[in-house]
C-alpha cells in the first residue's frame, strides 16, 4: 500500500502512484506547512514558480489534516489562476481544459482537503485514470512493506521523471516532477502513459483493483 497525504495540484509523481498503485489518502495526518498539501509548482517563464493555498493557523501545532480551513483573506485564488493562465496558455491543451478548472479559483471552500480532493478528482478525470485512491479521515499507520510518503520531500527511489516538452523549453531546461498540471497541458491525453512510464522497470507496483471511489470520504 503506498500512503499519501492530499495534495494540491498534486505532482507528476504524486499522480504516478494514484494511477499505479494501491493508494490511501490520509486525511487524520497533521498538517505540514510549506508542502505539496498546500503548495503546488508550476513552471512560469522565469522559472519553477510556488503556489501556495492560504490556510488558517497555519502556525497551530498538530492539526489534523481534515480540520484545516482556507483563508481567503488573501486573493489567492486570483494570484494562482492568473498565474496559471500566464504559464500555460501557450501549451497545447490548457484551453482544452481551462473551463474544468476555473471553477477552483472562484467557489469558495471551507475545508483544505475537500479543496484537494475536488482537484484530484478533476485531474483522475482528464488523465483517462480508472483507478481511485481509498480515503481515510483516521491517521494511518503504515505496516511493513508499505510505501509511506507522507514525510515532506519524501519520493519513491522508484520514481524516474521522465522528460516532455514544457512550454519554456526554448530558453529553460527541463523541470522534473512539477504538479501534473504541467504534464497534463503538454501532453493531454497521452500524459498517462508518461505516467505509467515514471517507475524504473522491473520495480513492484502494489496495485489494488478494489479501489474506492475518491467521493466516499463522507465529507
Amino acid at each position: 500500500m503506498t500512503i499519501l497525504p492530499a495534495a494540491y495540484l498534486g505532482s507528476v509523481e504524486y499522480f504516478a502512484h494514484l494511477l499505479c498503485d494501491d493508494c490511501v489518502i490520509d486525511l487524520g495526518e497533521h498538517f505540514v506547512k510549506r508542502s505539496e498539501r498546500n503548495r503546488a509548482q508550476i513552471l512560469a517563464s522565469g522559472g519553477v514558480m510556488d503556489l501556495t493555498v492560504h490556510v488558517r493557523h497555519a502556525n497551530r501545532p498538530r492539526t489534523p489534516m481534515r480540520d484545516v480551513r482556507l483563508d481567503y483573506s488573501k486573493r489567492w485564488q486570483h494570484q494562482h489562476w492568473i498565474s496559471l493562465v500566464s504559464a500555460y496558455r501557450g501549451s497545447p491543451y490548457f484551453d482544452h481544459y481551462r473551463s474544468s478548472f476555473e471553477p477552483f479559483y472562484r467557489r469558495e471552500y471551507d475545508f483544505l482537503v475537500d479543496y484537494d480532493l475536488e482537484l484530484t478528482e478533476v485531474l483522475l478525470q482528464k488523465l483517462n485514470v480508472q483507478n481511485r485512491p481509498r480515503i481515510s479521515e483516521q491517521y494511518v499507520e503504515a505496516a511493513p512493506g508499505d510505501l509511506d510518503l507522507r514525510p515532506k520531500q519524501k519520493e519513491d527511489p522508484a520514481f524516474h521523471a521522465e522528460s516532455y516538452f514544457q512550454v519554456f523549453s526554448d530558453w529553460l531546461p527541463f523541470a522534473p516532477n512539477l504538479s501534473v498540471a504541467d504534464l497534463l497541458f503538454a501532453e493531454g491525453p497521452d500524459a498517462a502513459e508518461l505516467l505509467r512510464r515514471s517507475f524504473r522497470q522491473g520495480t513492484f507496483r502494489r496495485i489494488n483493483p478494489r479501489l474506492s471511489l475518491l467521493s466516499s470520504s463522507g465529507r
